[in-house]
């Protein structure tokens, strides 16, 4: 199974043609509540967001998942705000215990699968830096959630990713 999490409009991503039958496609509905740090996903309703809301699962869904596809615009070398908010929503995804990995401190996986993750940022005139601090952002996601990371590209628009874009 496949995952994206994207932050264009359903007519934007409508333009990516037909998805493969094995993708789960997360895009921003306008209702997802923002993680309020109580981590309720590890103490009261282990693995689920305690907040209700069609985001409520993503570690469940994560955990059925091969490949994490993220696409986003890249706002000072991170996330746009929705795709950082699915980001911080994910937290259940691992446990709250920790164990060392490449000499830093990471959570300890919850589920037992070993994803993939490839990025793809969009945005006018990017610099180095911020292209550096997204890759730097990427690689330190896929390291706590125990994933490797398949390719991180970045381009001026949408229509740059759509080309490039392959499953």
């Amino acid at each position: 199974m496949r995952t994206v999490i994207c932050d264009l409009s359903v007519e934007e991503w409508a333009k990516f043609g037909e998805m493969p039958s094995d993708v789960e496609i997360i895009l921003n509905n306008g209702n997802m509540k923002k993680c309020i740090g109580c981590f309720g996903c590890w103490v009261k309703t282990p693995g689920q967001c305690v907040l209700a809301d069609a985001y409520q699962k993503l570690g469940e869904l994560y955990g059925k998942t091969e490949e994490l596809v993220i696409i986003s615009r890249c706002s000072f070398g991170s996330y746009s705000s929705f795709v950082k908010n699915v980001m911080d929503r994910s937290i259940s995804y691992v446990l709250p215990y920790f164990q060392i990995r490449g000499g830093e401190m990471h959570h300890r996986a919850r589920y037992k699968n070993h994803m993939r993750i490839r990025a793809f940022f969009y945005g006018d005139h990017l610099t180095d830096a911020e292209k550096d601090t997204a890759r730097r952002l990427v690689e330190a996601n896929a390291v706590n959630f125990g994933a490797k990371v398949g390719q991180i590209s970045f381009a001026e628009s949408v229509e740059e990713i759509m080309e490039a874009f392959t499953w």
